[in-house]
């Protein structure tokens, strides 16, 4: 059983990695990855792996965006968690993807489960992999990185 510490934690967590993504900060953000982390989404063809190689998919999936001028906002959920055999974290919550172009309203871009195994090192929490199901797709339960 996780403390309220613990969940206030994961929280805050969230929270910054989401301000992180949509503020465009490729290399802020992907530091909440370890440096061996992998990220896979049912919209990219392959796992990303290790962070130097999430910081350049991160800074292309925005530079697109401020391209076409759109702003996307990632609304994380209430995360579900589980202590992992390894000491590791399982966090599973949903999000929403909202986009809003120049001069146009919000739009709903996708609904989204992700699925993070999060670490500790050096005190720090940090996603060691994370999963992302758009609705619509193959769900989490049903991804080739799980064995990873």
């Amino acid at each position: 059983m996780l403390s309220a510490t613990d969940l206030a934690e994961l929280q805050l967590f969230y929270a910054e990695q989401s301000r992180l993504l949509d503020e465009g900060g490729a290399e802020e953000w992907a530091r909440t990855f370890t440096e061996d982390g992998v990220f896979f989404s049912t919209g990219i063809p392959a796992p990303v792996r290790g962070r130097t190689a999430i910081t350049e998919g991160r800074r292309r999936a925005t530079a697109e965006s401020r391209a076409a001028g759109v702003q996307r906002r990632h609304v994380f959920g209430v995360p579900s968690v589980r202590s992992a055999d390894d000491g590791s974290l399982v966090c599973r919550l949903q999000v929403l993807v909202v986009s809003t172009a120049d001069g146009a309203a919000p739009q709903l871009r996708a609904v989204c489960m992700c699925e993070d195994v999060l670490v500790r090192e050096n005190g720090v929490l940090l996603i060691r992999k994370r999963t992302v199901a758009h609705d619509g797709t193959s769900g989490v339960e049903r991804d080739s990185t799980r064995r990873s």
